[in-house]
């Protein structure tokens, strides 16, 4: 975090109730996002469980771009089925396209006509489970018609928000003069709400917020607030970290700072491909996604290639990554058996604000280390998982 934000906590004001922390904090959020009300959250899957415990059914289809893993899970705890709707480019690693994040608005109108309940739609920015992919606003604002057409709300997953503005800016006919910060209005006034975790566009440790205009859903999700979280004027969060989060809020669209975010991801895009390594393409907006299918052939994905790599990286020299892949998003049946996932991705999320260049080169040196000892990499079972979110807490043994 930034000396702003260290100072800010210095001030931060624990009172139960009523803490001028949250109103700060509050205020930061409403000018940001135009929501009439703001829930804070200790974090962002802790938004995405009020939410979808009030708005979710069993046999409920909640539609998105592509869910990440704590929104699939809360999905699907309250029995709805997740729908995946990414334009068919974004299951595509290799393939161009400016905004791979976008939601197919085809499939969606299909769903929305269909007979399937749909309590709300949700897209994500950036696309983090499809390589932090960016969704332009001319997607969203499909979105809006057709949520407007069917009558169905249309809720926002804004973790990186800032950094899709960025893109938005870059590489959207009109948006070249905006500032950041009025792209990220323009994006939030589309939607009829959002969740949002602090860790990732508020640059703060901890903490989220939901966030939303319909004043009889806010009355249920303040309530349901209670019962886990706290108070709704901390809800799970210390004062101080209301503070990191109303300042972060500020300093995320700072237009130097969304320059040396995108283009430090953009170098170690470029070092990885140099080195032979496949990625997700283009570059992401929060972190490089190396493609463990295409890297690996010789890993069946329910040897769990990505795990693989994942291993290798941090044996090979300490770099700390994620798979998102078969473990990750693959279907497990009743009877005991697996459908893997689309892709079989390694995710190298950037620290914001941590990483010099010469971090970055020791990444790129890892992981140009590990390409000679691909064809010999072994896969990998499970032998311990849990029933939500296997990823977190599974136990792994070699194959070979």
């Amino acid at each position: 975090m930034s000396s702003e934000q260290w100072a800010g906590m210095m001030r931060g004001d624990e009172s139960y109730a009523g803490s001028p922390s949250f109103f700060r904090f509050e205020a930061a959020v409403r000018d940001l996002t135009g929501f009439k009300h703001i829930v804070p959250t200790h974090q962002g899957r802790a938004a995405e469980r009020i939410l979808f415990a009030e708005t979710v059914q069993r046999g409920d289809v909640v539609p998105n771009n592509t869910h990440f893993d704590t929104t699939r899970a809360n999905v699907q705890h309250d029995g709805a089925v997740a729908a995946d709707l990414v334009i068919p480019e974004g299951l595509k690693p290799a393939v161009l396209h400016p905004f791979k994040g976008n939601i197919d608005l085809e499939r969606l109108e299909a769903l929305l006509a269909s007979d399937a309940r749909v309590p709300l739609v949700m897209v994500t920015v950036t696309n983090n489970s499809g390589g932090g992919q960016p969704v332009s606003m001319s997607n969203l604002r499909g979105v809006r018609a057709l949520c407007d057409r069917f009558s169905v709300p249309f809720f926002l997953d804004s973790c990186r928000f800032a950094e899709n503005a960025w893109f938005i800016k870059q590489r959207e006919d009109g948006y070249a003069e905006m500032s950041p910060r009025a792209i990220a209005q323009e994006m939030f006034s589309l939607v009829d709400g959002a969740t949002f975790s602090a860790k990732k566009d508020g640059l703060a440790n901890i903490g989220g917020f939901l966030a939303m205009n319909d004043d009889a859903l806010a009355a249920r999700c303040r309530a349901n607030l209670v019962l886990t979280e706290g108070f709704p004027t901390y809800g799970g969060l210390a004062g101080y970290d209301l503070e990191a989060i109303a300042i972060g809020l500020v300093e995320v669209l700072d237009p130097d700072y969304l320059d040396y975010r995108v283009r430090s991801v953009e170098y170690l895009w470029e070092k990885a491909t140099a080195a032979g390594v496949p990625c997700v393409s283009p570059a992401g907006g929060h972190a490089v996604y190396l493609d463990a299918k295409a890297l690996l052939p010789h890993l069946d994905p329910l040897k769990y290639p990505a795990w693989a790599l994942c291993n290798e990286l941090y044996l090979a020299g300490g770099i700390r990554g994620v798979e998102i892949g078969t473990v990750m998003f693959g279907t497990v049946n009743p009877d005991g058996t697996e459908e893997p996932a689309p892709m079989e991705l390694v995710r190298l999320a950037i620290p914001r604000r941590v990483y010099t260049q010469s971090h970055i080169d020791y990444v790129a040196e890892v992981i140009a280390s590990v390409v000679p000892l691909a064809a010999r990499l072994p896969g990998y079972r499970i032998v311990e998982q849990g029933p939500w979110l296997r990823h977190f807490t599974a136990k792994f043994e070699p194959l070979a």
